[in-house]
């Protein structure tokens, strides 16, 4: 990757930051995905204990909301940037939609399935691996979870 590509993903993960900031009463984790032109398509923060449903996790919600967007399941050439580390659910959905790169911040070493308990993303077995940076602007996400649960 190119500085200017590792630039435009710290860019990027500000904008998943403060969506992650603006999550009210629910673990901050934000999500954003972008076109393959750099255009962001979609953003969402968790939603569970707002909808009561356990799959209101940022990233399901930002990925639904790009397929909306470009009016198809298949989320090929776009970016999936996340502040935390993908859990089993939420890495399976984002290889099923053929998304091609992860941008993600914090590990996630209790639930994390990029890598720290788990490797979904990469598991040879599966018809699509995205491509995956890790711990982009890592000490704000882990930063924002930690203020988070401290109280």
């Amino acid at each position: 990757m190119t500085p200017a590509g590792l630039a435009r993903f710290d860019g990027w993960m500000g904008r998943a930051l403060a969506v992650a900031a603006g999550t009210p009463g629910d673990v901050p984790v934000g999500a954003v995905v972008y076109s393959p032109g750099g255009v962001e398509l979609a953003a969402a923060a968790n939603e569970r204990e707002r909808t009561g449903d356990p799959t209101a996790h940022a990233e399901i919600l930002a990925l639904r909301r790009a397929a909306t967007a470009l009016g198809g399941w298949r989320l090929d050439g776009c970016t999936l940037v996340v502040t935390l580390e993908p859990c089993t659910m939420c890495a399976g959905a984002l290889v099923l939609a053929r998304v091609s790169a992860l941008v993600f911040g914090a590990w996630e070493p209790k639930t994390g399935a990029v890598g720290s308990l788990w490797d979904v993303v990469r598991d040879r077995r599966l018809n699509h691996r995205p491509e995956v940076y890790p711990g982009v602007r890592e000490e704000e996400c882990a930063a924002l979870l930690r203020d988070f649960f401290r109280f």
